[in-house]
């Protein structure tokens, strides 16, 4: 999954065991059980970047509730404690994700 946050972004790349290998052409072609192997690899490191994705949206939504936890009397009350309670919960999620992550990587 490449980030595309500007010009000078660059792609955010997970090597996978069997990615890096260089094909050798004299090689035989993999078996189904080699491809198989290789497949789930590959799945595996994708769905790692999604929840990786999906802790950085849970720290920036934290980020946004804290803004309107604190904007004041121009955000209606039930609205200001929402948001006061999702930026308090939110990093805790985060951090949660972030500990499977490295439990499984």
């Amino acid at each position: 999954m490449a980030k595309s946050d500007g010009p000078e972004a660059k792609p955010d790349l997970r090597l996978v065991a069997a990615e890096a290998e260089i094909y050798n052409l004299m090689k035989a072609p993999e078996t189904t059980a080699e491809r198989v192997k290789r497949l789930q690899l590959e799945a595996h490191a994708l769905a790692l970047e999604e929840v990786e994705a999906l802790e950085k949206l849970l720290l920036d939504a934290a980020s946004k509730a804290r803004a309107i936890a604190d904007g004041g009397d121009a955000y209606p009350v039930g609205a200001r404690e929402l948001a006061s309670r999702l930026a308090a919960d939110l990093p805790n999620r985060a951090e949660t994700l972030r500990t499977i992550i490295h439990r499984v990587s």
